[in-house]
């Protein structure tokens, strides 16, 4: 199968519009929608006013995070080389783990300007809005022709041949990503906040099934050239910087239980 031929960019007039932009923009609007939503609800801590002041602060996380995690964690030579190349997010090379960090410090921020709302509370309410936007970067990868997979025989396998000169067939691993980091995560997330959980347990669950969804994914995945497999011809430096996302995540689901217990 050939992965179908779209071009990264389209034209409206004078404006030349990315994917890849399009698809961070389809991440901020569902959070905004879904977040508005939850604050609809009666008894809802939250208000839309609130809502869209975090989704702003969120951005600015995501943005600043990954662009500065993929430098610092895959390719940080390059970018010393060539340092005005980290103006051009819309080539790609945006970090998960980076936006992460960044988008933690932002709902720290946040939670710090906004009375009564703590870090967890607002962990909590923001894991189930950051899935579909996940799973959005991800088509925005298809249509890059990028971070393709390993080679496959299965029927599915695809043939990226504007950016794969080798010309194998290989796992769509964009496809794999964005249906489990993006629709299978948010159905798990958005399904369980719908009732009240106990304090840090929905950040708990986001951290930990998000990480064994990228570490289960990172062995069809073809890791960047430039660095390659870490050890043993299958570590890979996604599954490195997840295990501690997963970690991290039991000791909070445990915290959550104890204080239920307690």
């Amino acid at each position: 199968m050939i992965a179908p031929d779209i071009q990264p960019y389209f034209e409206i007039g004078p404006l030349t519009i990315h994917w890849y932009g399009v698809m961070y923009l389809i991440g901020f609007l569902s959070a905004w929608y879904l977040g508005t939503t939850r604050a609809r609800k009666p008894g809802s801590l939250w208000s839309e006013e609130q809502v869209g002041d975090l989704i702003f602060y969120a951005a600015i996380g995501v943005i600043l995070g990954g662009r500065f995690g993929y430098i610092l964690f895959y390719d940080l030579p390059s970018y010393l080389d060539n340092p005005l190349d980290i103006l051009k997010i819309w080539q790609g090379g945006m970090s998960f783990h980076g936006g992460l960090l960044g988008v933690l410090v932002a709902l720290w921020i946040f939670g710090r300007r906004t009375q009564g709302q703590s870090f967890f509370q607002v962990t909590d309410f923001v894991a189930p809005l950051v899935p579909i936007g996940l799973g959005a970067g991800r088509i925005g990868n298809f249509i890059n022709g990028e971070l393709w997979g390993r080679e496959t025989d299965l029927p599915w396998g695809m043939i990226f041949p504007y950016t794969d000169p080798e010309l194998l067939v290989r796992h769509p691993s964009q496809l794999y990503e964005a249906l489990v980091e993006g629709v299978l995560l948010f159905a798990i997330l958005w399904i369980y906040s719908s009732k009240p959980r106990p304090l840090m347990a929905v950040s708990s669950l986001f951290l930990i099934f998000y990480g064994l969804f990228r570490i289960g994914v990172e062995f069809a995945r073809v890791p960047d050239a430039h660095i390659g497999y870490l050890a043993f011809e299958w570590v890979t430096m996604g599954q490195i910087l997840s295990l501690p996302m997963v970690v991290l995540g039991v000791v909070l689901w445990w915290l959550s239980r104890k204080k239920i217990s307690d």
